[in-house]
């Protein structure tokens, strides 16, 4: 098995079936596009644990991914998919980056989700681009476009519903996408408190990467309750 890519989080590795890659969550947490980094101890353990609830439970819901299986406590196998270089971002709540951009205060609540794409590129800093964007640089058709989209609103549904078990409020998240070797465009890379913003129902409590962004609390306590009310269900 080779190294095949390493990033912020995980390290991608090949197998010895070209269609199934092994990924392995790493101890590390960024923060600021890298600028803020840690080795914590814990942390892929749990990123690993999480993202493999949550992609079995949306499976369940009738949505595609690459996930197949965990295979330790930091590792899973997943399906060999071409990237597509966009974070697909859905927001039901201002916070973040849109409440400088746009003014809204924070905790706002948008009468729909709304649906953003940004760049993946980290040497411009992941931009912000609109649709005619993505087609200017070939990332995505219009029909692509379109799916991309609709999935991203299908997946945030599930996930509401599911935070809404857990008597928490999904603020926003980002996902990505890869095609298969035939085309389908599948959800991808992974769904944690790394990649979304979750809050308490009754008090905001941060249940995601902000406690680190912020310095406001451990991300390993934070992201084990997380998997506590996770498994609670």
């Amino acid at each position: 098995m080779s190294l095949l890519y390493e990033g912020k989080a995980k390290r991608i590795f090949s197998t010895g079936e070209p269609e199934i890659l092994r990924v392995e969550y790493k101890d590390e947490v960024t923060a600021g596009n890298g600028a803020k980094k840690d080795f914590i101890e814990g942390k892929g353990r749990l990123n690993n644990q999480i993202t493999t609830r949550i992609f079995n439970f949306i499976k369940a819901q009738g949505v595609n991914s690459h996930f197949i299986e965990q295979t330790s406590e930091t590792e899973q196998l997943v399906k060999s998919v071409d990237i597509i270089p966009l974070e697909v971002v859905v927001r039901n709540i201002a916070a973040g980056s849109i409440t400088k951009r746009l003014g809204f205060e924070k905790g706002h609540e948008f009468d729909a989700p709304l649906v953003e794409f940004f760049y993946k590129n980290d040497d411009l800093n992941d931009p912000l681009i609109t649709e005619d964007h993505i087609k200017l640089l070939h990332i995505a058709t219009d029909d692509e476009i379109a799916i991309l989209k609709e999935a991203a609103k299908e997946i945030n549904a599930i996930l509401v519903q599911l935070m809404d078990q857990m008597d928490l409020r999904l603020v926003d998240f980002k996902i990505e996408f890869g095609r298969t070797t035939d085309g389908q465009i599948i959800l991808a890379d992974e769904i944690s408190p790394d990649t979304c913003r979750i809050w308490d129902k009754h008090s905001d409590t941060n249940f995601d990467k902000d406690v680190y962004r912020e310095d406001t609390g451990s991300i390993i306590e934070t992201y084990q309750t997380f998997l506590n009310k996770l498994e609670a269900l």
